[in-house]
């Protein structure tokens, strides 16, 4: 089976093992379990939070001709740093029938292991959030108390040594210049160029421009405004722009200002990637259209339709998601939240050390005795030369020895570090999530769902949790799909949006969906 490997390094961080050892640790893997690498993919001192990754984006690419069924990482975060980053990459290479695996972590293509896989995802991305709750909390103190809180500081300004604003003398003045010239009649053509002309810079060093000289013009911090997510205190910073000219700029700017196009707001389709059409197995893809009085709608249609190669009837996008969500929902019971999160710490506690790591263990084993050895030959010696040139290779040892400990030890600190409280605790809180916020619909669908397969009368959903798919019949669903059946060719004109639906019902599973789920 063919292979690659993708490996990332980022020289900001210390606990990141280099490209080298991830290929030599992935090489292990792939020798130890027949693949064959015919590629790899290296992006060397780059942050895992940026998506401009030359090496990344290329293999991507190439996973769409299908001349390998493997990509090889020696660790998943290699990926990316965030979760959403993470289940994307994965989302794009299950795409084109492409299996991720991790040379480090205890994540097999199995069903235990793609749920294990995908809640440690959330768990980290949970903590993460939790973290920044709390640095949300500091920053809101500060504000409350007009405080700095980081960032740019405009142009203007300064901070002080109690971390206030104060009015900085050397720049307050081309501030109180440009808006006075605007003021004046001055285009910000004309004023951007005097200010250059002059030696002046903006408040991060660079020429004036067009985008920099309307920031300055609309913030309303130079009329003593502290301003932090949106909130304003007045009086918080000093005044700058007295009141009658700030509000004089605000009027020319309003009339010069033209009505930019507006931009249409991106739609999640929450199931791409993982819905199917149930007759020809064609995957089914967002698809929105405008009814004739400006409304948007939404569904999901099947690619084989678009290509005329199937007749499998759109399904509305809302319905099908919230029948997903519900169900995902209806998971995570008390009694199954124990159950996966002692599946979890199982195949954690399961953990197959490396190759790699079997190796340094191995050099550290003999070094230790050739460390004691060489301290033998050192009090059995008589000849102090030779004592010195003993004390010497024990020093070189001694070094050797630090060294392999570090890397043990960083190889052992690639798994997170979790508890089965941890993890029953985050699936608890991830229980009583707000079903209709759009972050939480994601977190249980990429958390539990594998693959959905739509017919005309039943659904059939493959959770992380077990390979066998669970039914939901639905008898409105043929209803429903045949009023989106005569919605769909109106799409297309915008001649008319489809009719308002009855609210739709489905049957509860109970024990059986449960065993299907858990294998319990």
């Amino acid at each position: 089976m063919n292979a690659v490997i993708y490996a990332r390094y980022s020289s900001s961080s210390q606990r990141d093992a280099s490209i080298d050892e991830q290929i030599q640790v992935c090489e292990q893997y792939a020798q130890k379990y027949g693949y064959d690498i015919i590629e790899k993919y290296c992006d060397r001192a780059l942050s895992g939070r940026t998506s401009d990754r030359p090496a990344l984006n290329q293999m991507f690419k190439d996973s769409a001709h299908h001349r390998f069924e493997v990509v090889l990482v020696y660790s998943v975060d290699r990926l990316g740093r965030e979760l959403y980053d993470m289940l994307d990459g994965i989302r794009r290479l299950q795409k084109n029938g492409i299996t991720l695996c991790s040379a480090t972590e205890p994540f097999g293509n199995t069903a235990a292991g793609r749920l294990s896989l995908h809640i440690m995802m959330s768990y980290a991305q949970y903590y993460s959030e939790e973290l920044g709750d709390k640095i949300k909390r500091g920053m809101a103190y500060n504000a409350s108390r007009c405080i700095y809180n980081g960032g740019g500081v405009p142009l203007g300004y300064r901070i002080g040594a109690d971390r206030h604003f104060e009015i900085d003398p050397d720049t307050a003045p081309i501030v109180q210049l440009i808006f006075q010239m605007y003021a004046n009649g001055k285009t910000v053509t004309e004023i951007t160029t005097l200010l250059n002309q002059q030696g002046f810079r903006s408040s991060k060093g660079a020429a004036f421009n067009k985008n920099s000289l309307h920031t300055i013009l609309k913030n309303r911090r130079y009329l003593g405004y502290y301003i932090h997510k949106g909130h304003e205190i007045k009086d918080g910073v000093p005044q700058i722009i007295p009141d009658d000219l700030f509000d004089q700029v605000a009027a020319i700017m309003e009339k010069n200002r033209k009505a930019p196009a507006r931009a249409r707001a991106k739609e999640d389709y929450l199931l791409t990637t993982k819905l199917f059409c149930g007759h020809c197995k064609e995957m089914m893809t967002g698809f929105s259209g405008t009814g004739k009085l400006g409304k948007v709608y939404h569904y999901y249609i099947c690619n084989g339709r678009k290509k005329k190669t199937c007749d499998k009837k759109m399904v509305k996008k809302s319905y099908i998601e919230d029948l997903v969500v519900s169900e995902c929902r209806r998971l995570l019971t008390p009694e199954n939240i124990r159950k996966i999160a002692a599946e979890v710490m199982a195949i954690f506690n399961k953990s197959e050390e490396t190759d790699y790591l079997r190796q340094l263990k191995k050099s550290l084993s003999k070094n230790k005795r050739r460390q004691d050895n060489t301290l033998d030959a050192i009090t059995e010696s008589d000849s102090p030369s030779h004592r010195k040139r003993l004390a010497e290779k024990l020093t070189e040892l001694e070094k050797e020895q630090a060294v392999l400990e570090a890397q043990i030890a960083k190889e052992e600190q690639v798994l997170p570090n979790i508890s089965e409280q941890g993890i029953r605790f985050f699936l608890t809180e991830l229980r009583k999530g707000n079903a209709d916020d759009i972050r939480y619909r994601k977190t249980l669908i990429d958390v539990f769902v594998n693959r959905i397969y739509l017919y005309d009368d039943r659904i059939t959903i493959t959770y992380n949790s077990g390979d066998h798919p669970v039914t939901i019949n639905d008898r409105l669903l043929s209803a429903m799909e045949a009023e989106a059946a005569e919605v769909e060719g109106l799409f297309l004109d915008g001649s008319a949006p489809p009719r308002k639906r009855p609210n739709l019902s489905f049957d509860k599973l109970g024990l059986f969906r449960v065993k299907c789920a858990f294998g319990t």
